[in-house]
């Protein structure tokens, strides 16, 4: 084949993908000053959170006690200044998706207001992580202190980024908290949406192939195990068949509960208070509080 043939090729793809029709829903339109939120800038963030909740173990290593107020000091500013530019982008795409891009752009006004809210919230993570930390810790024999757990343990990296995203989800703060929890999720194989509420001392042990959906409620001193899932049964659909968003569909586990491997819990059910639920089990209706639900050994009769 020549080379006017392989330009013609070429040309044609060109134009085929420059065709609105191709790329209708695909296609980001630029504008002036509102640029998209930066992956790159939010790995910083979360790399800068972690260092401020977890300081010596994330970030610099070389941090004492006669120095982690300088430390922490510089960590937070340069988290300020990122969060404000990030969520001003992640402002602006909420305007954009919702239709209304006629309406004036985000301010950056707001943007600071919000990044100096999620920076006063910080303190109440790091004392709430303390206490996934310690769950993890004492849920585990092979534990062999809390540093281990904070180095290795896949769950903190995990629900840290839950619990920073989860917070930007408070505030209203469009698409950047899916993008931090799914960071942690291509890093741990943990899916837990931002949206779900999940209390104190809560664990998840090995943690690979977890999925936690965006309504689920789950209470405190709460431990699942790897392949778990949380999700919706079913979800009612409107007059044109696409999903109703926003509605309750997932589990509320209460205060206690554990959940072994690769189970799968689906709806808008309870798991009472204390309950456990076995491994490989497929649960759609709520479970009373205590209750042990486990498979069945089957029994087989055999003739003399």
């Amino acid at each position: 084949m020549s080379p006017i043939d392989y330009t013609h090729i070429l040309t044609k793809a060109v134009d085929e993908l420059s065709d609105s029709q191709s790329y209708r829903g695909l296609f980001h339109q630029h504008r002036e000053g509102e640029p998209l939120p930066s992956g790159k800038s939010l790995e910083r963030i979360v790399e800068l959170s972690r260092a401020i909740l977890f300081p010596g173990y994330f970030g610099n290593s070389t941090i004492n006690s006669q120095t982690i107020n300088y430390h922490i000091g510089v960590n937070i500013e340069e988290l300020f200044s990122l969060l404000i530019e990030q969520i001003q982008a992640g402002l602006c795409f909420g305007v954009e998706n919702s239709g209304q891009c006629d309406c004036q752009s985000p301010c950056r006004a707001t943007a600071t207001q919000l990044a100096a809210e999620f920076i006063s919230r910080l303190p109440e993570i790091r004392r709430i992580l303390a206490t996934d930390v310690e769950a993890a810790y004492y849920g585990d024999p092979a534990a062999t202190c809390f540093g281990e757990i904070i180095c290795c343990y896949p769950v903190i990296r995990a629900v840290t980024n839950y619990r920073i995203a989860h917070e930007l989800h408070r505030l209203n703060v469009p698409l950047i908290p899916r993008i931090i929890t799914e960071m942690a999720h291509s890093e741990t194989g943990i899916d837990i949406h931002p949206g779900a509420q999940i209390g104190h001392h809560f664990t998840i042990d090995h943690g690979t192939g977890v999925v936690i959906g965006a309504t689920c409620i789950i209470g405190n001193h709460v431990k699942l195990y790897q392949g778990v899932t949380l999700g919706a049964k079913s979800f009612p659909c409107d007059e044109q068949g696409n999903p109703i968003k926003g509605i309750p569909r997932h589990p509320i586990l209460e205060d206690n509960v554990i959940v072994y491997s690769n189970a799968t819990i689906l709806g808008r059910i309870t798991i009472g208070e204390g309950a456990t639920i076995g491994g490989n089990i497929w649960v759609t209706e709520s479970v009373p509080a205590g209750a042990r639900i486990v498979q069945r050994k089957s029994k087989e009769n055999y003739s003399g």
